[in-house]
């Protein structure tokens, strides 16, 4: 996308989330739904295809362009980001790494278009930030394979038209080898979704159980049509993943930011502005630094990735360093409210629930920290 063209994209987003879906934001906490007219708007904007190819009909933006627009998004709440997020991200992803090209054909389209919407199912009961533990399988039977498992938390499963089940294939003994992953249509017998889950935050945003009792699906919605790709898939969608997931948290950090200095800026304690008292202004200007360094982490990762020369730490340190700052901006931005910020009808008081799941999905802290020290060992010449 040429940069002029890009940069219209994401004037019109800009504007589109900071007056039309942060007005929605009380709406949509107290309904536990982004409205459809937001949804529809966000389609025909082409968000739920921003990360696809342009030749299944997405945006194809670079992963440069990806972070400034989900910087963007993340000036409200992370349910609007949430209802596109897997089709462009984990789930769409492992179609665009690892598809054949009649799968791309047959659903990269529709998912651009927002006509279906996808869900990554990988984490189980037992399987969480180890995949290796993974137990939902899958035997070959004739010209089709019969799927049994369980997944948990998995997001957007309610709205799902496909999921990307990730399975094994091979015995315990194989590990994360043995892990394959296929497209199952959330209509065929044998899948259920379970009631959303009640999260302490990110409501509008939905997280589903999924049960596959004897579910058979054809052989040729393996992915890729080939057993034990299925871990190298999720790997590389959870990579891309993180560093979108960063790019996130710096728009809600600048968010709160604002609301911050909004509420410091104009309301006083004994006739003197808050910002006026120097330890509130030590808050605002820790914020504003790990909000900067954040950001410039983020674009420095992101170049990384298009130019190939990092696809793998900067994607960690940046979900790492981001996630965690986010919450300390957010439990600032709580403090700096005083006690009004404790209260339900506060902005900082939602967002500060929100943040926390950041440390949480599409790789734990800690295990961020266990890839980072591992590529760097892995990389020491001495």
């Amino acid at each position: 996308m040429e940069p002029e063209e890009f940069d219209s994209v994401l004037d019109a987003v800009r504007t589109f989330v900071r007056k039309e879906v942060v007005a929605a934001e009380d709406e949509i906490e107290e309904t536990d739904q982004i409205p459809d007219r937001l949804r529809q708007q966000a389609a025909e904007m082409g968000l739920f295809g921003f990360a696809i190819p342009e030749e299944y009909g997405g945006l194809g933006f670079s992963m440069s362009e990806e972070v400034r627009l989900v910087m963007e998004l993340g000036w409200t709440t992370p349910a609007f980001r949430s209802m596109f997020g897997t089709n462009n991200g984990i789930a769409g992803q492992v179609l665009v790494n690892s598809g054949t090209d009649a799968q791309k054909q047959k659903y990269l389209p529709r998912l651009a278009s927002g006509e279906l919407v996808a869900s990554f199912a990988l984490t189980e009961p037992e399987a969480g930030s180890d995949p290796s533990g993974l137990r939902t399988r899958a035997v070959r039977d004739g010209e089709h394979y019969v799927i049994n498992g369980q997944k948990r938390f998995i997001t957007n499963a309610i709205w799902a038209d496909v999921l990307m089940v990730f399975v094994r294939t091979g015995p315990v003994t194989d590990g994360v080898k043995g892990i394959s992953v296929f497209i199952v249509p959330t209509d065929t017998p044998g899948v259920t979704i379970g009631p959303r889950d009640h999260k302490m935050g990110q409501r509008g945003a939905a997280t589903s159980e999924v049960f596959l009792d004897d579910v058979r699906v054809p052989a040729e919605n393996l992915v890729g049509e080939v057993e034990g790709e299925g871990f190298s898939a999720a790997m590389r969608s959870l990579a891309k993943g993180r560093l979108h997931i960063a790019a996130l948290t710096v728009g809600q950090a600048n968010r709160l930011i604002d609301e911050s200095l909004r509420h410091a800026t104009t309301n006083r304690q004994g006739g003197t502005k808050l910002a006026e008292f120097q330890l509130i202004q030590a808050m605002l200007a820790e914020s504003r630094t790990e909000a900067y360094a954040g950001r410039a982490m983020v674009l420095e990762a992101a170049r990384s990735w298009d130019d190939g020369t990092d696809r793998r730490l900067a994607p960690s340190m940046c979900k790492l360093f981001c996630t965690e700052a986010v919450d300390r901006i957010a439990d600032r931005a709580v403090q700096i409210h005083g006690g009004l910020g404790y209260m339900r009808e506060v902005p900082v008081e939602r967002f500060y629930r929100d943040a926390r799941l950041f440390r949480l999905y599409e790789g734990t802290s800690e295990i961020q920290k266990l890839i980072i020290a591992k590529q760097l060992v892995k990389g020491f010449q001495g």
